[in-house]
């Protein structure tokens, strides 16, 4: 087989068929929009195209985007390890792979494919011959030296062309008229000398003349004087007069031709002057475009990831503010209608006895659980007043909020603490409906989903939740564990004390995924129920009872994002958290027997 390739290799280049990339599929996660950020998509890369699914199992449906990768440009992340973003033209899908090592595995892949299939690869050359490269290639250096040919020159090159023609012909016409001069000279001359001639012939007549044409010089032969007179001859031509009139007139086309440039030469800046104004507005239209076209870029491409949280983000930290913020208050009119327009169906969700949320249980997080109670029963009750790193931030009524302020690499990690005093109910209450995942849903209003991933006890739960996404910030998830309880008294006057610890774990069932970034926490609300003595033989009412509500609050956000944004929000989302709340205890506890 290679002995007869070798053989042909004169008439034919014969080259190995060459080897199609082999089709390449697998999960990235994509970006789809600033509401549901990354979600996992099944991509394939085959014939040049990557397209993709919303899952393997949905590839018969049809695909639901694609790309034709011939123009494509591949642009590895400059700071995410994992992601990469293919553009053709205006399109960008923006695509994560799961770890450094598969998104280089799929970033080699796509230019494999691109590159053997894509026109002016070398299996693409091989397939149409070299004779038609050098076609093309004669061809090209053809129109080339063509155009170059017919390519007329600037108005004022030919200007300085006709300047030179005329000093030429003006030297030219010197030459001739000295010429001209010349000849009138030499004709006034022999006129001279013939008229001397002719008055010797009259003082010594001549021997023999027989024609008076000729005369006998001294050797004896004839010889011719003078032509015979005509009217076409030269004494016929007045060349004095005609070098006049030569001169005469091409003075006139000198003076013509001059004039002539002088009007070229004021047309060209009339045009000139147009083609400015012209170019000028070229210039302004071409900009506006330009403009436009960069605007609507960046109408399509805002919200992508590129603008999201972090310290590289392309939006600057008074843009993420903003949009922060109209976000929050686009949620806040959407929920104002919801509970306008809601009826809220009454939930059987009876309280459980005291005694269920004393007992300690026995679970894998037990001790990890009495660590926390205890840590924010002795903590989190001490007062603030005192301690110069707190600072209120907010004072309505009996609500308080402080801060004090901590970050760490960057990350904002402010501790929060409020305290506040509701009438007419319990701490058993308050804890009640804080942990009860069954109303959950009820008041709390920026969670999009969540559910329970393990049950430990009747008084511990693992719960996973995604909040609502607040763009530009990423959508966060939590995974944390829950846990009531009633805290025993040490003494007869301390008051009745229920409190509820929520802190971050790790779970099999709810791994970390690149759709959200996972935040920790470490929250407490503490309830302490105050008793005032009723009046005389009366029973003790709703009227007789206040809730003194201690809320703290460790939050790390997981990552980036403005310093100033964070503690606006928390600013801005912990009261309204702690009215909305209490507000709800109230309404669903109103007329209904107190549960101590």
């Amino acid at each position: 087989m290679s002995e007869k390739s070798s053989a042909s290799g004169s008439d034919e280049d014969v080259e190995p068929e060459s080897v199609q990339p082999v089709e390449f599929g697998g999960v990235l996660s994509k970006w789809t929009n600033y509401i549901h950020g990354w979600q996992d998509r099944w991509v394939v890369l085959k014939n040049n195209t990557l397209s993709y699914y919303k899952s393997e199992d949905e590839r018969e449906y049809g695909c639901r985007g694609s790309l034709c990768l011939s123009k494509a440009v591949i642009t590895p992340h400059e700071f995410d390890e994992c992601r990469f973003d293919i553009s053709v033209n205006d399109s960008v899908w923006y695509l994560r792979a799961e770890d450094p090592k598969h998104r280089l595995q799929w970033i080699e892949s796509i230019e494999l494919h691109k590159a053997e299939s894509g026109y002016g690869s070398e299996s693409s050359l091989r397939r149409h011959g070299s004779m038609l490269s050098l076609t093309s290639a004669a061809s090209a250096l053809s129109a080339t030296s063509t155009s170059s040919f017919k390519k007329g020159h600037r108005l004022c090159e030919k200007l300085a062309e006709m300047e030179t023609f005329r000093d030429i012909l003006c030297r030219q016409v010197d030459t001739l008229q000295k010429y001209f001069d010349s000849c009138a000279d030499a004709v006034s001359k022999d006129e001279f000398h013939r008229d001397r001639v002719e008055e010797d012939e009259d003082d010594f007549p001549a021997a023999s003349r027989p024609d008076g044409e000729c005369c006998y010089n001294n050797n004896g032969s004839k010889e011719k004087l003078f032509a015979p007179a005509s009217p076409k001859g030269i004494n016929g031509i007045d060349f004095k007069g005609e070098a006049i009139t030569f001169k005469a007139t091409t003075a006139g086309i000198l003076s013509t031709l001059s004039h002539c440039i002088e009007l070229m030469v004021k047309r060209e800046d009339s045009w000139q002057k147009r083609l400015d104004k012209e170019l000028e507005k070229r210039r302004r239209v071409e900009d506006a475009y330009k403009s436009t076209v960069h605007e609507l870029k960046k109408k399509s491409h805002y919200g992508g990831p590129d603008y999201e949280e972090g310290p590289n983000s392309l939006i600057n930290e008074d843009e993420f503010f903003d949009a922060v913020e109209a976000a929050l208050d686009r949620q806040d009119k959407i929920e104002e209608q919801c509970q306008s327009e809601k009826v809220r169906i009454p939930r059987l969700t009876p309280v459980p006895p005291g005694d269920v949320y004393s007992s300690i249980g026995t679970h894998r997080f037990t001790t990890k659980v009495e660590e926390m109670v205890q840590n924010h029963m002795t903590y989190s009750l001490q007062d603030v007043g005192g301690d110069a790193n707190w600072q209120l931030v907010i004072e309505e009524g009996e609500m308080k909020v402080y801060r004090r302020e901590v970050e760490e690499n960057g990350i904002v990690l402010d501790p929060l603490k409020a305290t506040h005093a509701v009438k007419g109910v319990t701490g058993h209450e308050v804890c009640h409906y804080f942990w009860d995942t069954a109303v959950r849903l009820d008041w709390e209003t920026t969670i999009e989903n969540f559910n329970v991933v393990e049950t430990l006890s009747d008084n511990a739960i693992i719960v996973y939740q995604t909040h609502k996404r607040v763009w530009p910030a990423t959508q966060r998830d939590v995974l944390y564990l829950s846990a009531i309880r009633k805290i025993l008294a040490t003494n007869e006057n301390d008051p009745d004390t229920w409190l509820v610890c929520n802190f971050s774990v790790d779970h099999e069932n709810a791994a970390p995924s690149n759709r959200c970034i996972r935040a920790k926490i470490n929250v407490a609300m503490i309830c302490q129920t105050l008793v005032s003595p009723p009046e005389g033989d009366k029973e003790i009412s709703r009227n007789n009872i206040l809730c003194k509500i201690t809320y703290v609050a460790n939050v790390n956000p997981g990552g980036w994002a403005p310093a100033s944004v964070l503690r606006a929000v928390a600013k801005r989302e912990y009261p309204k958290f702690l009215k909305r709340f209490t507000s709800y205890v109230q309404e669903k506890t109103s007329g209904k027997a107190i549960l101590f």
